[in-house]
C-alpha cells in the first residue's frame, strides 16, 4: 500500500496525458507501418489471383484431354465448354466458354486473363 502512495504521490496534478507532440510521432510510426504493410499485402493478392488463373488453365486443359480421351475425340476443334462439366470439378473463377480447342486438345486463354501471369500467351 507504501508502495502505491508513493507512485500515487509522484503524479503530479497538471500531469494528465500525453502532450500533443507525443501523439504526433506516435501516429506518424503508426501511419509509415500501415503503409509498408498495405504495399506488401497488394503484391500478394496481384500474385494469388495470377496463380489462381495458371492453376485453373492447368485443370480445364486437363479436362479437355480427359473428355478427348474418354470419347475417343480425335480433334479438339469440335469441344465446347457445355462438353466438360463431367471432367472439370468446381465451380470456374473465369470465363471459359470461348476455348476452342487445337486439334492436340491445347486449350487458349479465358476471355479476361490477368495481363501479368507467366501462363497467359
Amino acid at each position: 500500500m507504501d508502495k502505491l502512495r508513493s507512485i500515487y504521490r509522484g503524479c503530479r496534478a497538471g500531469d494528465k496525458g500525453f502532450s500533443l507532440i507525443e501523439l504526433l510521432v506516435v501516429l506518424a510510426v503508426l501511419g509509415a507501418l500501415a503503409a509498408v504493410v498495405i504495399l506488401d499485402v497488394g503484391g500478394f493478392i496481384g500474385k494469388g489471383r495470377c496463380e489462381a488463373y495458371c492453376t485453373e488453365k492447368h485443370n480445364v486443359q486437363t479436362a479437355v484431354v480427359a473428355y478427348m480421351a474418354v470419347n475417343k475425340v480425335s480433334d479438339g476443334s469440335t469441344l465446347s465448354w457445355s462438353d466438360l462439366p463431367d471432367y472439370f470439378v468446381g465451380p470456374a473463377k473465369f470465363d471459359w466458354t470461348g476455348i476452342s480447342p487445337d486439334s492436340d486438345g491445347k486449350i487458349g486463354d479465358a476471355s479476361e486473363p490477368p495481363s501479368d501471369c507467366d501462363c497467359v500467351e
